[in-house]
């Protein structure tokens, strides 16, 4: 499902019940939550900016239980209202939640699965995805939490359908973001839904953010397996898949060392990792490939046959869909952020210059950037490691537009490999 997907037509035509209003937004904050989250739908919701051209929301700030409410640093909070504030609103965010072992208080699941059944917007941003999971608001939904806590959702609410790769996901009337900056994107999805682009991007510059963040969470998710796997007869499989990366085998060759058939494999390991198989041996080979191509000076070919890819086609192919760039570009990126004093024998070529974008390197939507293509936790910001000289730069540029060109012209020749196919 896109992460800016459009509501589902039974989602959008839910009425608001009793004294519910649409420009109500309450926030339920709990102890243990982190201030950093919890103070994103605040902000967005919570301050008057009509002098921008951005509609105002009356804010109600609630205690998902009783207070002073513990946060980030020792810091002591107290909520203005209480639970039976949620009754007046026609949205409902849960921003974090402070243990993804621990459920949520009672109370406060039932007042969210009342406040759902009366027809208001339940958000959940990062970890708030378990209280909404908890109240059983995501059954049978698509859904996406923090790429670290996406398995042990999944694993938890097998009925859920995580999606560890979005940074947010709309279902209508229940919507789940990835962890920090997504609530930012998930908040700015609301605006624009409510408002129109014109509301959600003139917000986007007072909070000096992109409006819109192209991509999803894959760039960012790493080796890291969840705690639950370890006691798991799979932990063996994954152990062996992971030390094996450079060696070419399929799905088929994992479910045969577990000793179960195919599709029994399919299902277990989706239970424990939040994802299917093929998707997450892929991702492991490009994060493999992502790595050497940061520290080596391996050609793309040679780097492709060391990730266990059948051919550099299909690397170009699925690094493209997963970080947004061809190797090639995203190497050069890569290096020409490094400052000069880091720089090593496998950064002895050229590099490209790379313009810094707004805010020292935030994203911008790719159609309005210079460096549409590359990722931006690649673009480098001003100042860093600049290259001066016009001949090494036009020529790694030429470099580059002959890797593209190589890319396009294998592509229609082999035909890439679709998202979910092969390797």
């Amino acid at each position: 499902m896109s992460h800016d997907s459009t509501a589902a037509p039974e989602a959008a035509a839910r009425k608001l019940s009793g004294r519910r209003r649409k420009e109500i937004v309450a926030v339920l904050l709990f102890s243990g939550g982190p201030i950093f989250e919890s103070s994103i739908p605040l902000s967005v919701f919570g301050i008057d900016r009509q002098d921008a051209g951005v509609p105002r929301y009356r804010l109600l700030v609630c205690a998902g239980e009783d207070g002073p409410l513990r946060t980030t640093g020792g810091l002591e909070l107290t909520a203005p209202h209480g639970l039976e504030a949620i009754s007046r609103a026609g949205t409902v965010v849960v921003p974090a939640w402070r243990s993804i072992t621990s459920p949520p208080p009672a109370e406060a699941l039932d007042a969210l699965r009342r406040a759902h059944e009366e027809g208001a917007r339940i958000v959940g941003l990062c970890t708030g995805a378990f209280v909404l999971a908890a109240a059983g608001l995501l059954d049978g939904r698509p859904a996406t939490t923090h790429w670290m806590y996406a398995p042990t959702l999944a694993k938890r609410y097998p009925s859920v359908h995580v999606d560890p790769r979005e940074l947010f996901v709309d279902d209508g009337d229940v919507l789940t973001s990835a962890g920090t900056a997504a609530g930012i994107d998930l908040c700015l999805h609301i605006v624009r839904t409510d408002h129109g682009n014109e509301a959600a991007g003139a917000l986007a510059r007072r909070l000096v953010v992109p409006p819109r963040r192209s991509g999803g969470q894959e760039r960012y998710l790493d080796r890291s397996l969840p705690e639950e796997i370890g006691a798991d007869p799979l932990a063996e499989v994954v152990a062996w898949a992971l030390e094996h990366l450079h060696e070419q085998f399929d799905v088929e060759t994992l479910a045969a060392r577990a000793y179960m058939s195919r599709r029994t494999f399919d299902r277990r390991f989706r239970s424990l990792t939040g994802s299917a198989p093929l998707q997450w041996l892929i991702t492991q080979r490009v994060l493999q490939a992502q790595r050497l191509l940061e520290t080596s000076d391996y050609s793309v070919d040679e780097v492709a046959g060391r990730c266990g890819f059948r051919s550099p086609v299909a690397l170009r192919g699925h690094f493209r869909r997963q970080l947004g760039s061809s190797p090639a570009a995203y190497r050069a990126a890569y290096r020409a952020r490094r400052p000069q004093g880091e720089r090593t024998t496998a950064d002895s070529e050229p590099a490209a210059p790379v313009a810094a974008g707004p805010s020292g390197g935030a994203q911008v939507p790719g159609a309005l950037h210079p460096e549409a293509g590359v990722p931006p936790q690649v673009r480098r910001t001003a100042g860093a490691g600049a290259v001066s000289s016009t001949a090494s730069a036009s020529a790694s540029a030429s470099a580059l537009a002959a890797e593209h060109a190589r890319d396009a012209y294998a592509g229609s020749r082999a035909g890439l490999p679709g998202p979910r196919s092969g390797m």
